[in-house]
C-alpha cells in the first residue's frame, strides 16, 4: 500500500475518532445538565430532627 493511502486512511480515522469523541462529550454533557437541574436533595424540616441531649451519668449526647 502506497504510503499516501496509508496516511490517507490515518486521516480519515482520526477523524472519525475525533467525531466520535465530540458527539460523546457533549452526550455527557447534556446528561450532566440534566441531572444539575434537577434539585439534589428534598428540604429537610429542622424542628423534625430530634436534639441531642447530655446524659449526665455517662457524658455521652443522645437523642432525647
Amino acid at each position: 500500500m502506497p504510503p499516501v493511502f496509508a496516511f490517507a486512511l490515518g486521516l480519515m480515522g482520526a477523524a472519525a475518532l475525533v467525531r466520535w469523541c465530540v458527539k460523546e462529550v457533549k452526550r455527557v454533557n447534556a446528561e450532566l445538565d440534566d441531572v444539575r437541574a434537577q434539585s439534589a436533595v428534598e428540604p429537610v424540616d429542622r424542628e423534625a430532627l430530634p436534639t441531642l441531649k447530655r446524659d449526665p451519668q455517662t457524658g455521652e449526647y443522645r437523642p432525647g
